[in-house]
């Protein structure tokens, strides 16, 4: 099979390997299934381990295969045939954080595309069969992939504590902040407000339902919305959401900095009594994303700007970096 490695930094390289097999995973009786990967999206946590070698604390150890956003088909047993969503975190279910119902947190979690945990750049991958969630005939194999980010605005959403009528900013309209609007309208939103310095983005976040869209140097103190939502992965990200959100709001920092390093006024912050919740991947919520997605509730299908075969995943790698899109998808059948 063909399979994506990332040796160094910029430094994707595509060759053949055996295809892994079915087997028991450790756990007794928790059957590990083999997929054949249909589609991967490439996210921006993808982007920093190709850029810097690194994600946050975390740095690259040896050639690894990224991508943690896919969809696929059980190649065997009982589910043979069967289209699927792959949830990529195999939390440990024995830690303080998974016994408290918080699986994101686990503290020997392995996630796809991260560690030594080999992620789903490849034709053929294993994958606990739990984790592979059905797809109905409604949702692509694109859109599958997609699912994973999805989730990751829907927990976001969750940490907001967003009310029926409340008034939201997103500040970063990539594909997180772009499904967060469709979200935010989807949960009754009566204002939404989105901040973004590329035009091609505050374009499709006016498509997605954005009442205002503004690009980051034009004024947003006075806006008093009730949750901020920073989804930009920097300072400026950050200064928006804080100086948009109404004192006693809330804040939702889902960005993930470049060099690991978030920095803002304290005193803003404090002076407005707010409330800031960071966002860890996603808790539990694939069946929610799965019905979402199957009621036409968000539009996912209209996020891709670029289908790419795996031989092509470095290029298709540098067209991601480049933001000139909105979301890559790699397909490794093709």
């Amino acid at each position: 099979m063909l399979v994506a490695r990332l040796h160094g930094t910029g430094d994707i390289r595509v060759g053949a390997e055996a295809p892994p097999a079915a087997r028991k995973d450790e756990a007794p009786g928790e059957p590990v299934a083999l997929v054949r990967v249909t589609a991967v999206g490439i996210c921006g946590s993808d982007l920093h381990w190709w850029t810097e070698g690194a994600i946050g604390d975390a740095r690259l150890a040896g050639p690894l295969v990224l991508g943690h956003e896919g969809a696929g088909v059980i190649e065997s047993g009982p589910r043979a045939g069967q289209r699927v969503a792959i949830d990529p975190a195999i939390a440990c279910e024995a830690c303080r954080a998974c016994r408290d119902g918080y699986r994101n947190l686990c503290y020997r979690i392995r996630f796809a595309g991260h560690g030594d945990t080999d992620g789903m750049l490849r034709q053929f991958m294993a994958w606990p069969s739990q984790l592979l969630h059905p797809l109905p005939d409604a949702v692509s194999d694109a859109a599958g992939a997609l699912l994973e980010p999805l989730g990751v605005a829907l927990w976001s959403l969750d940490l907001g504590h967003f009310h029926l009528g409340a008034a939201a900013s997103v500040a970063g309209c990539g594909p997180i902040g772009l499904l967060l609007i469709q979200l935010l309208r989807a949960a009754g939103a009566s204002r939404v407000i989105a901040v973004e310095p590329l035009a091609h983005r505050r374009e499709a976040a006016a498509r997605y339902g954005a009442d205002l869209v503004l690009s980051p140097d034009e004024p947003v103190s006075g806006l008093g919305v009730d949750v901020a939502f920073e989804v930009a992965g920097n300072d400026d990200g950050v200064r928006i959401a804080l100086e948009s959100v109404r004192p006693g709001g809330r804040v939702v920092l889902a960005g993930i900095p470049d060099d690991d390093t978030t920095t803002f006024s304290a005193s803003l912050a404090r002076r407005k009594g707010l409330s800031i919740a960071m966002t860890r991947r996603m808790n539990e919520v694939y069946p929610r994303a799965i019905s979402l997605a199957a009621r036409g509730a968000v539009d996912l299908d209209g996020l891709v700007s670029l289908r790419a075969p795996l031989a092509g995943t470095a290029d298709a790698f540098a067209v991601a970096a480049s933001r000139s899109g909105l979301k890559v998808i790699i397909e490794p059948q093709l």
